[in-house]
């Protein structure tokens, strides 16, 4: 099965990227883990924990929300990024990140 992501911002506003091998080139689950840690600090993201622990789905919602629609929409390289560390990561082969729910399914 080929590896897909989906990232939703609301109704009629779903981004559905489908990974191939070479999107996964370089990606351990340390390195995507690595990957969305450096993006939820580049982007200043607000933890979700108010204890300060930082989960691997919170990460990836919050890389999400704070990186913005627009780079879903255009189909940037750092969408396919986002994707493929999403993907490593959590290893599952669909995975649905629905930004304003705030749920990773």
């Amino acid at each position: 099965m080929t590896p897909v992501v989906i990232v939703t911002f609301g109704e009629d506003r779903e981004y559905e990227i489908t990974l191939h091998a070479e999107d996964l080139k370089g990606f351990t689950p340390d390195t995507a883990r690595a990957w969305l840690a450096e993006e939820f600090e580049a982007l200043e993201c607000t933890p979700s924990n108010p204890m300060g622990k930082i989960l691997a789905v919170d990460m990836i919602l919050n890389v999400a929300k704070y990186g913005g629609e627009a780079r879903f929409a255009t189909g940037t390289p750092w969408a396919r990024r986002f994707a493929a560390a999403t993907f490593t990561v959590l290893g599952r082969p669909v995975v649905a990140v629905d930004v304003p729910g705030f749920m990773v399914g």
